[in-house]
């Protein structure tokens, strides 16, 4: 052995049959691959908001009572789980190809799903109603918050384009339809025309929105606003009578004009505003705080308050004879004469500032008799008197005989 070893022939043999046999231990890999069989990580995951798809003939049905979203369970490899979780692609549905209108219970399903995969569906049942489905037109009106308009102005009739829309949906629902509205969103203060879009709402008796398709979903409405404000003055009303011995020489107010609102036909009619001074407790020079009394239809007056200054003077009194006295009211077929005063003239006591008394005259004063409504025959009158503002004055006979007969 010893001589052998020695020997380098017989060491490259036996090196030739060790690269050999170690050749030979080692499997072919061309043409194949070696696949080993290791058991992959189980898992669980819940999947939320799936929406649900409904299969149906939906030209001519509704179907309602569908959820919306689900809850999808996956168990199952890792991989498979988890690829399920981030893509999504599959799809929850119900079949209602062949389903008959009325109420059934439906059961949800789900593909495109691994089938490696156990899936469980919450809920996995569903109550639905299928009905004929309806499709009708509508008017649509407009509606604002009439408290975002600015002071001074106000809102005409809002116009809508379209006027109508076509609503479709489950003939019930379409029965329930009480208000069609378009509401127009304004700003605070709005003080201009406003022209925008405005989604459409569809509501019942009970203003409960409704499960319907709108076509078109928004309208365009106009609001015309316009400027109800203007300025007038205000007029000082003297009302009662002042004490014995006590003249009224001037009232003042602390502002002469208000600024009012309302409807633009009353506006346009309103040329004044007035401040009512009761006299019949005034003694001596006082200062009064009065409201600003507005006609019928004015909405705001600016200033709702303002100061009168009264002013107590001397008085003066003076008579004042042969004021003719006129008619009124008599038609042209009747004719009117005086049987008294015979002359047709009436006389006046005049009392008041002693400056005014004494500056007054017979043609600051219309004395009047009313004949509306009145018929052939003698009747007793009042005699009506119009004078400057200021004065008292009482009359010496203030009744009047007429006699009316047809003119000829």
């Amino acid at each position: 052995m010893d001589k052998l070893m020695d020997n380098p022939w017989f060491i490259k043999v036996i090196a030739l049959l060790l690269a050999l046999l170690l050749y030979s231990s080692v499997p072919p890999q061309s043409g194949s691959k070696l696949s080993v069989d290791v058991p992959g990580d189980q898992t669980e995951a819940t999947i939320t908001g799936i929406p649900v798809k409904a299969y149906y003939d939906t030209s001519n049905l509704v179907v309602s009572g569908l959820p919306t979203n689900v809850s999808v369970t996956v168990d199952g490899p890792l991989s498979l789980v988890q690829s399920a979780k981030a893509l999504k692609n599959f799809e929850v549905y119900v079949d209602l190809t062949k389903a008959k209108i009325g109420n059934q219970t439906v059961k949800l399903k789900v593909r495109n799903m691994s089938d490696k995969l156990k899936v469980s569906i919450k809920p996995s049942y569903a109550n639905v109603s299928v009905q004929e489905k309806v499709t009708k037109v509508f008017k649509v009106t407009a509606e604002f918050n009439k408290g975002n308009i600015a002071d001074g102005y106000t809102a005409g009739a809002p116009t809508v384009e379209p006027n109508k829309v076509t609503i479709s949906g489950a003939k019930n629902v379409i029965d329930r339809i009480t208000y069609v509205k378009a509401t127009l969103g304004l700003g605070q203060s709005a003080n201009a025309t406003v022209t925008d879009d405005a989604p459409v709402r569809v509501l019942d008796k009970d203003l409960n929105k409704l499960d319907v398709v709108v076509e078109p979903q928004s309208v365009k409405v106009t609001l015309p606003i316009k400027n109800t404000s203007k300025t007038v003055p205000i007029n000082v009303v003297q009302k009662g009578t002042p004490p014995g011995g006590v003249t009224i020489s001037s009232i003042d107010l602390d502002t002469s004009q208000a600024t009012i609102t309302g409807d633009e036909t009353v506006l346009k009619d309103t040329d004044h505003v007035r401040v009512e001074v009761d006299v019949s407790k005034i003694t001596d020079n006082t200062t009064l705080t009065l409201p600003v009394i507005i006609p019928n239809g004015i909405t705001k007056v600016t200033p709702e308050l303002v100061k009168a200054t009264v002013k107590v003077g001397a008085n003066g009194a003076k008579k004042i004879s042969g004021i003719p006295i006129g008619t009124r009211g008599l038609t042209s077929q009747y004719k009117a004469v005086f049987t008294d005063p015979l002359g047709q003239t009436v006389n006046l006591s005049v009392n008041g500032p002693s400056d005014q008394v004494n500056a007054v005259a017979v043609g600051d004063f219309n004395a009047y008799v009313d004949l509306t409504n009145l018929t052939e025959g003698d009747h007793d009158v009042q005699i009506q008197v119009d004078g400057p503002l200021g004065l008292s004055w009482n009359l010496d006979n203030p009744t009047a005989k007429i006699t009316i007969s047809k003119a000829v």
